[in-house]
């Protein structure tokens, strides 16, 4: 799918502008980190930028979860409360959308986060945005799956509920309009 993937100008200053004030406002995230780095960061990665417009355009809310300290990289995770809306209704991955006899969805999370640039959250990821606050707590979100599960049908979603986070499977050719999934972006 080949798509423009620069932002105008204007697009540019309001995405930065979207993410620092939501980086200001969710300090707990991201303790001890400094806008301005995070910002110089993104001003020289202009296809992280569109990454991250894709992010917030479909519902994410993307912000900042961490600073590798080895590779440097600023790590972001989609931080809407729910999956995103923009992004639900999806089998696992392609293998699992050509499987479904009717009825199929128009995307499959896999191939979708990698058009955007983006990585599903793996489980430990899941499990790390969870410290962060109560994260889908009425929809669910598809995960990275293992070789070993998806080779025999399967895929992994999590969600919160009861106050903890639950790892489930589905048959990966499932869909359902309240999950989605979630990804993260290192800069």
């Amino acid at each position: 799918m080949a798509q423009n993937r620069e932002l105008s100008s204007e697009e540019r200053e309001e995405l930065l502008g979207t993410l620092k004030a939501r980086f200001d406002k969710n300090k707990k995230r991201h303790e001890g980190l400094d806008w301005s780095a995070v910002q110089a960061k993104l001003e020289a990665n202009p296809e992280k930028l569109w990454s991250l417009h894709e992010m917030e355009s479909t519902g994410g809310e993307p912000d900042v979860v961490a600073l590798d300290q080895e590779s440097g990289e600023y790590i972001f995770f989609d931080c809407a409360a729910e999956s995103p809306k923009g992004r639900r209704s999806v089998c696992y991955d392609r293998e699992g959308l050509e499987s479904r006899k009717d009825f199929a969805p128009e995307n499959n999370a896999v191939d979708w986060a990698a058009d955007m640039g983006i990585e599903l959250l793996s489980e430990e990821d899941y499990r790390r945005l969870q410290t962060l606050g109560n994260f889908d707590t009425k929809t669910s979100s598809w995960i990275q799956t293992p070789a070993s599960i998806r080779k025999l049908g399967g895929a992994l979603f999590g969600d919160f509920r009861y106050g903890t986070v639950f790892i489930y499977h589905n048959g990966a050719q499932s869909y359902y309009a309240a999950r989605g999934f979630r990804g993260s972006l290192s800069v």
